[in-house]
């Protein structure tokens, strides 16, 4: 994820989405908009998915510029220590803006090129932000949640590294190659598509072996409730 200079830390929801904010879970109430205002195409699960449907919030730029988002799949990941890691089943699908490297608004530095590890850091952290241990003791929490965070930074800014291994998943049908690992918690992965964008997906109870991706033709669709 290096290219020119890296600032210490970026806010995930900002212009650059390094290593910053973790968030995963959906808001009360996605915002269609964000989505419509988007300059590149949303990803989603292709056709061969009949479930339910459903989005996040955007990550914005400083100029309010919309730079990624995730649209859901499957039941909506929740933090309730009553229902287990086990119990839930989802696959979020990330888009990415492919950006490159670039001056930052107030022309005081560089941010730096999305790449695919920009997917599978928003992944990493997506999952992350999902899986917090509820049974943990809150003073132990925030520790958990910083060498959780580092471990995921690392592993995104590393696609090449043993922590990963290879997938090849069709992109609009076409069999495109992606980095995937697995934990304990869930499985990332993450790669490039057409269209301008990267793609990056995390999910828990539903095997991505047998995932495809597609441009979302009505991404409107993802904001109606059954």
């Amino acid at each position: 994820m290096e290219t020119t200079s890296r600032a210490e830390p970026h806010d995930a929801t900002g212009d650059d989405p390094g290593r910053g904010e973790v968030r995963g879970v959906p808001g009360p109430r996605p915002v269609i908009e964000g989505y419509l205002a988007a300059d590149f195409p949303w990803y989603g699960l292709d056709d061969a998915f009949t479930g339910p449907r459903w989005l996040t919030q955007v990550g914005t730029g400083a100029d309010g510029s919309v730079e990624h988002g995730a649209t859901g799949h499957g039941q909506e990941p929740t933090l309730r220590a009553e229902l287990g890691h086990e119990d839930q089943r989802f696959t979020m699908v990330v888009t990415v803006a492919e950006r490159p490297v670039r001056r930052s608004p107030d022309g005081t530095g560089l941010l730096e090129a999305t790449s695919p590890a920009s997917a599978a850091w928003l992944a990493g952290s997506g999952l992350l932000a999902c899986t917090w241990p509820a049974q943990m003791e809150r003073a132990l929490r925030q520790d958990w949640l910083e060498q959780q965070t580092n471990i995921a930074w690392e592993l995104a800014d590393d696609l090449g590294g043993s922590g990963w291994s290879a997938l090849s998943l069709p992109v609009d049908g076409v069999p495109t190659p992606f980095h995937y690992r697995e934990s304990e918690y869930g499985w990332v992965l993450a790669g490039a598509a057409p269209h301008g964008v990267h793609i990056g997906a995390y999910g828990r109870g539903m095997s991505a072996y047998g995932l495809g991706f597609a441009v979302i033709k009505d991404i409107e669709s993802y904001s109606v409730r059954g």
